[in-house]
């Protein structure tokens, strides 16, 4: 085998794929060949582009994500692969999925600032399961009282939906035209008889008005909200970590430096 020929590297480089079954870096796969064997970089990025090509036409294809280059199944082929596992594809709440849509659209971004924008607390098993599926990480901690911490997205997310980078996400303006208009209006819709006789019932004779409900925001009020941070997302957080470092040093040293009484 010739690594110095597109051809034969590109066949090489399936079989890596194919073997490793997660997403594998050009970094990576440079290093799996011996010093003496590796071509070019060139000659590396033109075998790329021939397993690519080599996929036309086929059920699989070369997909670049967030963690380097991977083959899977072509999404078209989805409905029909899925049934070779008995058990139903994962369903996330309403809930969840604006949590993670605020998160990553926005981020870095605190809990209290995800609660002020949906209007309502957030479910602490909804940042639990974020983190536990390494959706969602801790970046740092915003400077104000109580310090709260700030999540951003990770890799294992934009690998999961096929993302290369923050900026492959779709559109907000996309995203909206997806979410269906609602069919009747809920001020609207008439309430039946018994059930307006059982709130009229529980009101107390001096009330003349039930409290105000505090209402949670729609998915298509939380993207307009979102609408304006689109623009310079921030796609690296390592100066927050950094900087939240130093702050606990100098802390630290503080601590240490003070007298005692």
């Amino acid at each position: 085998m010739n690594l110095n020929e597109p051809r034969d590297l590109a066949s090489l480089i399936e079989a890596f794929l194919l073997a490793s079954g997660k997403p594998q870096s050009l970094e990576r796969l440079y290093e799996l060949l011996e010093e003496a064997e590796r071509p070019a970089p060139g000659v590396f990025k033109k075998a790329l582009e021939v397993l690519a090509k080599s996929c036309n036409g086929r059920a699989f294809e070369l997909k670049e994500v967030a963690s380097g280059y991977r083959l899977q199944i072509r999404e078209t082929y989805a409905p029909w692969v899925g049934r070779l596992w008995e058990e139903r594809p994962q369903r996330y709440s309403r809930a969840l999925l604006e949590t993670m849509a605020l998160i990553a659209y926005r981020q870095p971004i605190t809990r209290g600032e995800i609660e002020d924008v949906r209007g309502v607390a957030v479910n602490t098993n909804i940042i639990k399961t974020l983190m536990e599926r390494e959706w969602i990480r801790i970046v740092g901690y915003r400077e104000v009282p109580g310090r709260p911490a700030m999540f951003a997205t990770t890799k294992v997310f934009l690998d999961h939906f096929n993302l290369k980078s923050l900026e492959d996400l779709p559109a907000l303006a996309e995203l909206r035209e997806m979410e269906p208009e609602p069919l009747l209006d809920p001020d609207d819709a008439p309430v039946p008889a018994h059930l307006q006789a059982l709130a009229d019932a529980s009101l107390g004779e001096g009330d003349s008005e039930a409290g105000e409900p505090v209402e949670e925001t729609s998915f298509r009020s939380l993207l307009v909200e979102l609408d304006a941070m689109e623009e310079g997302l921030k796609t690296d957080f390592d100066d927050l970590r950094e900087a939240s470092e130093d702050l606990h040093e100098e802390s630290s040293v503080d601590a240490e430096i003070e007298p005692k009484p």
